[in-house]
Order: C-alpha cells, then sequence, then structure tokens
C-alpha cells in the first residue's frame, strides 16, 4: 500500500486504459476470467507507474465486469485482491470501494448482500483514509440486522465505531451516526450507554443562530469559497451551513426519554426549553401548546433546591403561559407563600393533567411511570406546604400540623424528616409534647453576632439622626433676620 502521498505519474496510460477498458467489457461477455487478467496486466503497470486516474479507471471496471456477470463471488475475491496488491495506490483502492458500495443494494439476495458487506469490511479495516466508507458500510450491516429483529446485535455492530474521531467525515453525518447509536441502545434497554453515547455530541452544534441580512450571508459566501481554494487533500472538508432543526429534535426527545427513565425531572425540564427554543416549534401552535405544558410539568415535578426555584420562577415569567391558563394557574401555586389543599388541588386539576400522557391516576401499560409522576406531584405540593409553615410557624403542634398538610401523623413525620436530611427546612419533633419546632437553635456566638450587628445599625442610625439634627441647626442661623421677622408675623 502506498503512503497516500498522490505523486505524478512516471507514464500516463490513459490512452491504453481508453482502448483496453471497452475490448476488455466485450471479452467479458463471453469469458469473464480473460477480461479480468486483461485489465490486471495494465494495472500493474499503472499502479508501479503511479498512475491515479487510470488504476482507479482500471479498478472499478474490474468489480464492475463481476458485478455484470452476476458472480458474485468473484466480486468479493477481486476487491480482496485487488487491495491488497503491493503499492496500491490509496485513492484509487477508496474509489473502488465507493463503487462497490453501490452494488449492495443490487444483491439478489439477502446471503450475497451480507457477503458483499463483510467483503468491504475486512478490505477497510484500520485503514483511516477509508473509515468513512467503513462506518456506511457498518451502518448497513446494522440496519440489515435491525430490520431481521436482532437488535442486540445491530447495537453491538453499530457502537463499535468511533465516528467522533473520523477527521474527513462531515458533523452533520457523525452527529446522524451518533444518534442512531443511541436510539439503538435505547430499543435495546442499554440506558447506561445510551447515556455515555448522548454525551459524544455538543449541544453547541444545535445553538439557534441569529439571523442574517443578505449582505452577511454573500460575505460569509465569499469567505467559505476562499477557505475551499486554500484547503489541502489532507484537510477535513469544511462544515457545511445546513438546517439541523431535525437533529436537535431528535437528540433533545432522546435526552428527555434518558431523563424520563432516570426521573430526572429538572433535566426533562431544561431539555424541553430547549425543545422550546426551536424556531419550527414556535411556529406550530400544536407543538408549542404541548411542549409548554410539558416544561410546567417537569419543573414542577423536579425537587426543590436553588436551581429549581430560580428556574420555576424565571418560567412563570414566560408570557406565553397565557396560551396554556390551567398550567399556568398551578405553576402560580407553587410561587406564592401560601398552603395548597391536596384534595382541592387533585380536584382542580387531576382531571385536566389525566388526559395528557404525563400523568395517570392509575398504573397504566402503556407508561408504568405516569402514575408515579402523579404520586409525585402530590409529595411536591406536600413539599411545598411544609416550606410554608415552616416560614410563618417557629413551633406548632402536631395536630394542626397535620391538619394543614392533610396527611396523618406517621405521613407527616416521613414528610418533614425527608425535607430536613435534604436540609431544605430545618425542624425538631418532639414526640412527648407533639411539637414541631422549626425555629433553628442559635448558639452564643449566632446572638451575640446579631445583638452586635443590630446595635452597629442603631448607633449608625443615631449618627445619622445627630447629622440631620445638626443641619437644620445651621441652615436655622445662616437664614437673613428679614425672613425669620416676616416668617414670625405670618405665624401670627
Amino acid at each position: 500500500m502506498s503512503d497516500g502521498r498522490i505523486l505524478k505519474p512516471d507514464k500516463d496510460f490513459s490512452k491504453e486504459a481508453d482502448k483496453q477498458i471497452p475490448e476488455a467489457q466485450d471479452l467479458a461477455n463471453n469469458n469473464v476470467q480473460a477480461a479480468i487478467e486483461k485489465l490486471s496486466i495494465l494495472e500493474k503497470s499503472t499502479r508501479q507507474a503511479s498512475d491515479l486516474a487510470s488504476t482507479s479507471r482500471l479498478l472499478v471496471a474490474i468489480v464492475t465486469i463481476c458485478k455484470e456477470s452476476g458472480d458474485w463471488g468473484l466480486l468479493n475475491e477481486q476487491v480482496l485482491l485487488l487491495s491488497k496488491k503491493h503499492g496500491q495506490l490509496k485513492q484509487a483502492t477508496t474509489k473502488m470501494v465507493q463503487v462497490v458500495m453501490t452494488f449492495i443494494e443490487a444483491a439478489p439476495n439477502p446471503e450475497k448482500k451480507l457477503s458483499v458487506i463483510e467483503t468491504l469490511r475486512a478490505v477497510t479495516e484500520g485503514k483511516i483514509f477509508v473509515e468513512v466508507e467503513r462506518a456506511r458500510v457498518t451502518r448497513i450491516l446494522s440496519n440489515m440486522k435491525k430490520e431481521q429483529g436482532d437488535l442486540n446485535a445491530a447495537a453491538d455492530i453499530l457502537c463499535e465505531l468511533q465516528v467522533e474521531t473520523f477527521g474527513s467525515m462531515e458533523r452533520r453525518e457523525k452527529t446522524e451516526f451518533i444518534l442512531e447509536q443511541v436510539s439503538l441502545c435505547i430499543e435495546k434497554g442499554d440506558w447506561t450507554q445510551a447515556g455515555i453515547l448522548s454525551r459524544k455530541i455538543s449541544t453547541k452544534y444545535f445553538a439557534r443562530k441569529p439571523k442574517r441580512t443578505a449582505e452577511q450571508i454573500e460575505k460569509d459566501r465569499k469567505e467559505r469559497e476562499e477557505k475551499e481554494k486554500s484547503r489541502g487533500a489532507d484537510d477535513p472538508p469544511l462544515e457545511k451551513e445546513d438546517d439541523v432543526t431535525d437533529l436537535k429534535l431528535r437528540y433533545y426527545e432522546q435526552q428527555i426519554t434518558l431523563a424520563k427513565q432516570d426521573d430526572k425531572y429538572l433535566e426533562a425540564c431544561k431539555h424541553y426549553r430547549q425543545v422550546l427554543d426551536t424556531e419550527s416549534v414556535e411556529n406550530n401552535p400544536e407543538q408549542l401548546h404541548a411542549v409548554l405544558q410539558r416544561v410546567i410539568y417537569y419543573i414542577i415535578l423536579s425537587p426543590y433546591d436553588n436551581e429549581q426555584s430560580d428556574l420555576l420562577h424565571r418560567i412563570h415569567a414566560d408570557t406565553r403561559n397565557t396560551l396554556i391558563p390551567p398550567e399556568a394557574q398551578l405553576l402560580k401555586l407553587f410561587t406564592v407563600p401560601e398552603l395548597m389543599r391536596w384534595p382541592i388541588v387533585s380536584e382542580k386539576f387531576g382531571p385536566h393533567l389525566y388526559t395528557t400522557d404525563v400523568f395517570s391516576a392509575t398504573p397504566t401499560s402503556t407508561d408504568p411511570k405516569a402514575h408515579t409522576r402523579w404520586q409525585d406531584l402530590r409529595k411536591r405540593v406536600i413539599e411545598h406546604n411544609v416550606r410554608v409553615v415552616a416560614k410563618y410557624y417557629t413551633r406548632i403542634q402536631m395536630g394542626r400540623l397535620t391538619q394543614l398538610l392533610d396527611l396523618d401523623e406517621d405521613e407527616t413525620e416521613s414528610y418533614i424528616s425527608q425535607l430536613v436530611t435534604a436540609k431544605t427546612v430545618y425542624a425538631k419533633i418532639d414526640r412527648p409534647a407533639r411539637v414541631v419546632s422549626f425555629a433553628k437553635t442559635r448558639d452564643a456566638d449566632e446572638v451575640l453576632n446579631e445583638w452586635s450587628g443590630s446595635m452597629k445599625s442603631l448607633l449608625g442610625l443615631l449618627e445619622r439622626i445627630d447629622h440631620l439634627i445638626t443641619k437644620e441647626e445651621m441652615m436655622a442661623r445662616i437664614q437673613p433676620v428679614g425672613e425669620k421677622v416676616g416668617k414670625e408675623v405670618k405665624a401670627h
């Protein structure tokens, strides 16, 4: 195999190729083996003379003759033989592989098709200059396995490719490969592998690009043309400026599926917000309505923390929430420090939420997690109520607390314990006295610091008052005598 550099041919065999290729094609009608031998002799001369153009033509002619004769075994044999010849030109081998790839769909039966694919995989194995072709052939093989119902084999075959390292493959095609790998892992049920593979895609590729003027488009086009002219033969192709909306929606659909599987509601909410920031979704009222709903559902379902609280209030400020009044009303309840009675919330919003695929009152076979999400919604309402009580009460009787939360004592203790463990609230339960204390016990240092701070503030106010009194006295002294007498007369 040559080193890949394009050398100046020692001799130009284009005329000989022009003459012998048609003759070999005519001869192949009667004797295929003789035609191949005829072209093989010339191929050796062109290869040794480094005549890339003629060598490529001859390799393509040989494999085409094999294919036209219908002898697929001979085709496989010649592809292997030609690729292993001493000093074979890399570019010629690449051209031959690309042509043979077009023969795959013409194979008369799956067995022949599979034999050609395996031959191409054997020829391209470990060769960087045909890594893209190997990836495409492997994808065809994976699709065949999938059609046959062998998902495990399809996933294993496709996932062995590390397409993110392929410098000669366009970014869009790389992304499509990885998305297909993730899709197969999800169908197979290998959630861990799907998550690992999905992290190979950079979300910056899907970032929404600002609208450009006609002048900017023309300027960018000229810059691309100049870069294309200066690009070397071994340099990777320039990235095309195409619409990646379809890839973006497909990627985030997979991410949402992975987040739902692991009950990562905050992640699901963030992914839906990325889907929302897509022009095609914004222009489609039906899709916009559905995505807005799910953004609210999953932010409400997310466990409370600083990030969740911040995102909740930002979503509440979105003016598009007017398109979905029931969800906007439910969201508002979580933004105000007021108690929500779960029976009332369930009665008011339950019938509407059951119509979606996110929630279900009972376990269903279509989505087993829908009922889990409904139970999680009840948990979030109760946790919100505990935080509200902790804000307004320092000590409260257990009976009164259970009444406010619409729970029995065991459930109340359980929810308070969970929130204390998560450091969302501070609480202590005195079981004998049946009292819950939300006031955080302070040590002597904290009390002294607070007193010191209060005294400092008080002294600052006194100093400010003293300054204002002094200012008024000075202003009174510098007033003219006539003004003072006039004021006194008016006063009388």
